[in-house]
This record gives structure tokens, C-alpha cells and sequence, in this order.
């Protein structure tokens, strides 16, 4: 088991943990609330693709959390350290089988972080690098959750709404609270992969806010652009995301990821980022970033314009003469905000603008602003702590915010990877 000198788990941490639990079981309460409404009113269709979005959902978070629990069991006494037995049932491993089977595997994760969190925080006992473990697999798992399910929901639900004809201010409330859900676990997931860089200014509560806001802007426009299109051409819809899912799974095989240990994981991962970058840009792989996020955004903006015209030829005048011009006005120049927030994040407050860079002596004074560095994980071996490190996703931050060397002689440009940019 690697280890490093990471951020130590805090009552914060225990904090985030039980809200994380909570918010699951709501969710969750709430999926199965609208489900049955659809089902009352014998709305079939609709209770079947919610169904089908929630089981997927839930396939795809057990798959990931089983395979992580299969690779951390092969690492180098993982079951023999101290407080192995009280992480995600130990050696138990039929029943931990048992729980993913009847998908019960990811909630057991949230109760393992709070047991683990508690004796850490509350009764001062050792493992605090088994808490820190958890909370960072869990992050990276209610990420792919937000996008596999909350994100195709949201869109179900203002598609339902443009549908019918008819809005209630708890469904306008609960569309706002979800679309602000989806962003804010980009934020929650941002700011857990920079706890893995020991030499990078840690990101406050400003920078966070300018984060959330440059994703809630991207994000919103982008989920409102498909319920429209889908509420005109719902068929369509499907073909839509089955024409672009294999082209955006392609990118990312092309972008030689290693995220997982194993082939069938790895293939996996891709096809989960596949579906993040439907809606949101998601860095995956060292390199230039700046090119693949122009890129991407180069081609969701064309393609938004595109749904967006669909929606516009083929909408109904008398029903949507009220909102009808706003939205086409509104959707392009949110989007365009948040672009230009998101540059602003970068010039004026990256966290590495509010402290002096160490810099490598061998490494230029014109970085950009998207850049900072990054020590090798391979290079805490030697340093002394009583901390694990999280490898996959040390090897993600590593990934986005490493720089590396090449030999001049040959490559006289610094090849360097630029920040995550989600």
C-alpha cells in the first residue's frame, strides 16, 4: 500500500460523510416517490425510462465500487494494517459480494466511512488513513452517480414539464436544487483530487464559489438544451446520445487512460466518461488539457446550437410563445458566461495565484496560469507517514497537474499536463 503526506480526516470529513448518507437515502426516497407517481397516473413510459435510469445508475456505481474493492484486496498488506477489518467488511468477501449484487454496495461504503470516521474523530483511535481512503473513493463514485443518474433525470424532468404544459413551483425549485446538486459534486470531486498534491495552495471557499458558478453555468444550458430537444423530438433524443456516447468513448481510448488495474475495468471507466462528457467536460489523461477542452467545448457548443434550432423549427408557437424567444437568447449567452467564468477562474482565482510557486529551477517562468506543479507520488515512498494513499486517485491529480521533463536536446518545449478542467 502506497503512502504519502496527504491531508489527515477532520470532523469536516465525518461531517461531509453522514450528510453523504443522508442526501443517498433522500435521493433515493425521492427517485422511488416519482417513480410510483408515474406508475398512480399510468404514465408507463415515464416510470420505465426513470426505473431503467435508476437501475443503471446503481449498476455502474456497484461495477466500480466491486472492481476497487478486488484491486485494493491484491495490494501489499492491505488486510493485514491496522483497521483493514473495519473497511468495506474486511476479508468478508462473499458478503461484500452479496451487498454489490444487491446494490447495496456503495451505501455500505458510506456507512464504513462514518464507522471508520467516528473512531478517528470522535474516540481518537488510529486509521485515520483508511477514513481519508474511503471519502476519496466515495468522491469519485457520487461523481459518476450525479452523471449516470441525477444528470438524464433532470432532463426527464423538465422534458415531462414542457410535455404536459404544466409547472408547479416545487418542480421549478426541484429542477434548481438538482441542476445545483450536479455542480456542486463537480466542486465536491475537484476539491478532493487537489488534496492529493502536497505542494499546491489549497483551494477556499472564493475559488470554490467562482468553481461552482462556472459549472452550474455550463451544466444548466447544456441540460435545458436536450429536455428542449426532447420535447419535440423525443424519439430522437435516444439516437442523439447513441450517436455521440461511442464517438466520445472513442476519444477517450484514443487518450491511452489507465485509470483502472484491469482491461474490463479500464473499458468500463471509459464508457463512464463517455457519458460525464455528454454533459460536462472531464480531463481523463496527462497532456496539453487547453487543446482537448477547446475541443470539446468547440464541439458541445456546436452541437447545442444545433439542438437548439431542432427545438426551434419544430416547437409549438401558441405553447411556448411565453418562454420561446428567452430561452433561445438565454441558453447560447449562460453558456458563453460561463466560458468566460471559467477563464476568469484560471487568470484571477486558480489557488495557486494566492501564494508564491515553488518552482523547479529547470522549469520556465512563462507557465500558464493553468498550470501547477505537482510532486511525483512515486517520490513519497521514502518520506516518513502513517498515511495511505489512495493510488487511483493520486493517479488522476497526478495526471491533471504533473509536469513533466523531457529532454531538451530532442523536445526543446516543456511537455507539461495543464489543471483539471471540469
Amino acid at each position: 500500500m502506497e503512502r504519502g503526506t496527504f491531508s489527515k480526516y477532520s470532523w469536516i470529513d465525518f461531517v461531509f460523510s453522514v450528510i453523504g448518507v443522508f442526501t443517498f437515502l433522500v435521493d433515493w426516497g425521492s427517485d422511488v416517490w416519482v417513480a410510483t407517481e408515474f406508475y398512480c397516473r399510468g404514465d408507463f413510459f415515464w416510470f420505465g425510462v426513470l426505473v431503467g435510469l435508476m437501475v443503471l445508475s446503481s449498476v455502474v456505481v456497484q461495477m466500480f465500487s466491486w472492481f476497487w474493492f478486488k484491486y485494493d484486496r491484491e495490494l501489499p498488506g492491505f488486510s493485514g494494517e491496522t483497521g483493514a477489518g473495519t473497511v468495506l467488511c474486511g476479508d468478508r468477501v462473499k458478503l461484500f459480494c452479496l451487498l454489490h449484487v444487491l446494490q447495496l454496495g456503495f451505501l455500505c461504503r458510506h456507512i464504513s466511512a462514518i464507522r471508520q470516521g467516528f473512531r478517528v474523530w470522535w474516540k481518537r483511535e488510529e486509521g485515520s488513513e483508511y477514513a481519508v481512503y474511503l471519502i476519496h473513493d466515495l468522491s469519485m463514485l457520487r461523481l459518476i452517480e450525479t452523471f449516470c443518474e441525477s444528470a438524464p433525470q433532470l432532463i426527464l424532468m423538465v422534458y415531462v414539464m414542457l410535455r404536459t404544459n404544466r409547472a408547479r413551483a416545487v418542480q421549478f425549485v426541484s429542477i434548481a436544487a438538482s441542476t445545483t446538486s450536479i455542480a456542486w459534486m463537480v466542486v465536491d470531486y475537484h476539491r478532493s483530487l487537489r488534496s492529493f498534491l502536497p505542494d499546491k495552495a489549497k483551494q477556499g471557499w472564493g475559488s470554490s464559489l467562482v468553481y461552482f458558478l462556472w459549472n452550474l453555468l455550463l451544466i444548466g444550458p447544456r441540460v435545458a438544451t436536450l429536455a428542449l430537444f426532447s420535447s419535440v423530438l423525443p424519439r430522437f433524443i435516444a439516437v442523439h446520445f447513441l450517436l455521440l456516447w461511442p464517438v466520445l468513448v472513442l476519444w477517450a481510448w484514443l487518450q491511452r487512460t489507465d485509470f483502472m488495474d484491469s482491461a474490463g475495468g479500464e473499458w468500463l471507466y471509459r464508457a463512464t466518461v463517455g457519458l460525464i462528457w455528454y454533459f460536462s467536460w472531464f480531463n481523463v489523461a496527462e497532456g496539453r488539457t487547453r487543446g482537448r477542452s477547446f475541443i470539446y467545448h468547440s464541439f458541445i457548443t456546436t452541437d447545442g446550437g444545433v439542438l437548439l434550432a431542432a427545438w426551434w423549427m419544430h416547437r409549438d408557437p401558441v405553447q411556448t410563445e411565453a418562454y420561446g424567444v428567452a430561452l433561445l437568447v438565454a441558453l447560447p449567452l449562460t453558456y458563453l458566461l460561463g466560458l468566460l467564468l471559467k477563464a476568469l477562474y484560471y487568470c484571477c482565482f486558480h489557488p495557486k495565484l494566492w501564494r508564491p510557486l515553488t518552482r523547479d529551477p529547470g522549469l520556465p517562468d512563462d507557465l500558464p496560469d493553468a498550470e501547477v506543479a505537482f510532486r511525483d507520488v512515486s517520490a513519497q515512498d521514502d518520506v516518513p507517514s502513517s498515511q495511505l494513499l489512495n493510488r487511483r486517485m493520486a493517479s488522476h491529480a497526478a495526471h491533471f497537474y504533473r509536469p513533466r521533463r523531457v529532454d531538451r536536446s530532442t523536445k526543446p518545449e516543456l511537455d507539461r499536463t495543464e489543471t483539471s478542467q471540469l
